[in-house]
């Protein structure tokens, strides 16, 4: 007669994360040989081993916490051809490489913070839901919309494996309020439609591009801004010459005219 997890795990592929309540076949120093109907022997390190009345106690001894026949809770922690290896701490629901964005997840809350509420959701750490992603109206604090032992569905952000973030949010998962009409559509008070004022755009001033002729007429233009303190010295400078020159021929001709 086949035994009950014969019977209940016949034929059934045998995969990493499986939940299964073998039986103890087998104790040793090492671990635990346990019965899950697999083809081959499966195996409960010590280092895998918990005690159930304190999971973070170490155990250094397996005998001391289990017996031939005693019904364990195990999970396959991997597969290889000759054996299988057990393990009786509850694996992840996610790890790391497993959560991509915009997946759809359910969680629990188990705590709030002024900030946003932080979600189990089978990871190695829980996600955050800032407070902003609650819900699609404006929310002063998490406790208004959730609190502790909530279950909820959360859509992933984003995942940062390095600073072992998970940014979660809840009303990605919500159907967003439609929007109100425009204040200047809504009807007026007798039940007519509010005028809409158009204001009509001036038309923009449109400067066409100089032409070569304007370009070279203003450079010369500047060129001769530029060297205008330079003309005027020189016609003063030229003016003075004159003006020396004159004064020069008026006194020669007037001692010419004298010694005459």
């Amino acid at each position: 007669m086949e035994s009950p997890v014969e019977e209940t795990k016949a034929n059934q592929p045998f995969k990493a994360k499986q939940k299964f309540e073998g039986k103890v076949l087998k104790t040793s120093l090492q671990g635990v040989l346990v019965d899950i109907g697999s083809p081959v022997p499966a195996f409960l390190h010590i280092s895998q081993v918990i005690d159930l009345k304190d999971p973070k106690a170490p155990v250094q001894n397996a005998e001391s916490l289990l017996k031939v026949d005693d019904t364990v809770t195990v999970w396959i922690k991997r597969v290889a051809k000759d054996h299988i290896s057990l393990t009786m701490i509850e694996p992840l629901a996610y790890e790391w490489r497993d959560l991509k964005p915009e997946m759809a997840l359910k969680g629990t809350i188990v705590r709030l913070e002024s900030f946003g509420a932080f979600v189990e959701i089978g990871a190695e750490r829980p996600g955050l839901v800032h407070v902003s992603e609650l819900a699609h109206n404006f929310v002063r604090t998490p406790q208004e919309i959730v609190k502790v032992g909530d279950e909820v569905d959360v859509m992933v952000l984003e995942v940062d494996r390095r600073k072992k973030q998970i940014k979660l949010s809840v009303k990605a998962l919500l159907e967003a309020p439609e929007e109100e009409a425009f204040e200047a559509q809504k009807p007026g008070r007798r039940g007519k439609k509010a005028k809409v004022e158009v204001v009509e755009e001036e038309a923009e001033e449109v400067i066409p591009d100089p032409t070569f002729m304007e370009i070279a007429l203003r450079q010369a233009m500047d060129r001769a801004e530029k060297r205008k303190p330079e003309i005027v010295a020189r016609s003063k400078k030229q003016r003075m010459m004159d003006e020396n020159a004159e004064d020069i021929f008026e006194r020669t001709l007037k001692s010419k005219q004298t010694d005459d």
